[in-house]
């Protein structure tokens, strides 16, 4: 009896962080899901155009988004440094006001250089080796497109807030009403409907602007007005700087960034390496690309949950709630993936078939590279998920550097050289792309989880109350 009774007392506390990350994590992942759907109605939306509007819209998305994933991860640092103040103080309002009023102040001095670069995007993807026709359709996705990449980056420094203090709910509601607008105004602009002119790729860019901006709008009344949020005062004074907090941002975020631009520098490389190949294997990795990258958003949110969990209970001084915190959404996180890998590997044909039907030639070979990618992609969910939810633990110590450097690493020395070697000089093709990408992948989730279980032996943990 009292075995029992000592059992479930030292299992109890793993119970409770179970649901308090479940709590934390499912309306982050459904957000990150809501972001990713944006993408792939543009990319349904496109395909009905066609398979040369479906490669260069491809293309042109993955540039834009190669730099607003450098800025998501510039200005994840808001999340731990948040959730650090809330868990270090529990009734802060000064400390978290000011470190999101200065991560809208990075948001913004950000983007001067980001907008700079895109808008060269012809000339960019010229110089990569597209097809110029190919780059000149792409340029007018890009520019039109780059506009709704601020008011995202507000939506994600205001979705971090009311992640710190764990009511990201409202986040995802908002989030969900823009997929349902997104799909509403795009359906319109690239194909012609409502009365409205057909505008196809430049439609396409045009309407995930609007969305982003009514997006980023709606949270910021929401966090304005309601009364869990309103005490905050969060745009209040927004002209007043704070220099530490500016700094810190960027101390944190600039490696968070650089890690996740390798990451997505990395894809982004890989449909370059396609464009290369032949216009096919562009749009048949834009494809599989879209259904790996959404069964990646749950691990994606449970490493996001990891952050702020893991951050609280650093703000608290608590190792043990630290590992807790950590083990249980590194669990959860592969274990997802380990289901979604077996699935995908089962069922790729019909997953394939919600994007192209073969009906044609050129159809029918993007429809089959892509059915050839995916089985590849079932084989590195795993380690995917491993690499990002490991990412996210040792974020929440505000450990970001030596991360970076495995991110550099195994994403662009190991990914890229191998992909790169099996695919023009192992005569794989795309499928050697994939292959390199599976393999760099594996290295990166490998150094994460050992940083991780040597967080003590590091010093990355703080000193216990």
């Amino acid at each position: 009896m009292t075995s029992t009774a000592i059992t479930m007392e030292g299992q109890s506390p793993w119970r409770d962080e179970l649901r308090a990350t479940l709590v934390l994590a499912w309306p982050m992942i459904l957000s990150n899901l809501t972001m990713m759907l944006i993408g792939v109605t543009d990319v349904i939306l496109l395909g009905w155009l066609g398979p040369r509007e479906l490669a260069a819209g491809a293309l042109g998305h993955n540039l834009a988004i190669f730099c607003a994933i450098f800025c998501m991860g510039l200005v994840t640092a808001t999340a731990p440094m948040m959730a650090s103040e809330k868990g270090r103080m529990a009734h802060s309002v000064r400390d978290v006001r000011r470190t999101f009023r200065q991560g809208l102040w990075v948001c913004c001095s950000v983007m001067v250089p980001i907008w700079a670069f895109l808008w060269n995007a012809e000339a960019i993807l010229v110089a990569t080796g597209q097809q110029p026709d190919l780059a000149a359709n792409a340029a007018i996705f890009v520019r039109a497109y780059m506009w709704s990449i601020l008011p995202f980056l507000g939506f994600l420094v205001l979705r971090n807030f009311v992640a710190a203090l764990e009511k990201p709910v409202w986040a995802t509601m908002v989030a969900c009403g823009a997929v349902v607008l997104n799909a509403v105004v795009n359906y319109g602009l690239i194909l012609g409907h409502y009365g409205l002119p057909q505008l196809g790729l430049l439609g396409a860019g045009i309407g995930s602007t609007i969305t982003n901006i009514v997006q980023f709008g709606v949270m910021a009344l929401v966090v304005s007005f309601h009364p869990q949020f309103r005490r905050y005062h969060l745009f209040g004074r927004f002209w007043r700087p704070d220099w530490r907090r500016f700094r810190e941002i960027w101390r944190l975020g600039m490696p968070i960034g650089v890690t996740m631009g390798f990451e997505g520098g990395v894809f982004a490389i890989a449909i370059l390496l396609m464009g290369l190949i032949n216009e096919a294997s562009v749009g048949a990795h834009a494809i599989a690309i879209q259904i790996a990258s959404l069964t990646f958003m749950v691990p994606m949110g449970l490493g996001q949950a990891a952050t702020v969990r893991v951050g609280l209970a650093y703000g608290r001084r608590d190792p043990v709630g630290i590992t807790r915190a950590g083990w249980t959404a590194f669990v959860l996180g592969t274990g997802f993936m380990a289901a979604m890998a077996l699935g995908i590997y089962i069922f790729p044909e019909a997953l394939i078939g919600i994007f192209v039907t073969p009906v044609d030639a050129a159809t029918t070979q993007v429809f089959n590279l892509a059915v050839s990618f995916l089985m590849v992609a079932a084989i590195f969910q795993i380690v995917d998920g491993a690499q990002v939810v490991g990412a996210g633990m040792l974020r929440g110590l505000h450990d970001t550097k030596v991360p970076m450097y495995f991110a550099a690493f195994g994403y662009w020395v190991v990914g890229i050289g191998v992909g790169a070697w099996l695919a023009f000089r192992g005569g794989w093709d795309g499928v050697g792309v994939w292959t390199g990408l599976a393999t760099g992948l594996a290295v990166v989730s490998v150094l994460m989880l050992v940083r991780w279980s040597m967080r003590a032996r590091l010093g990355l943990l703080p000193p216990e109350n």
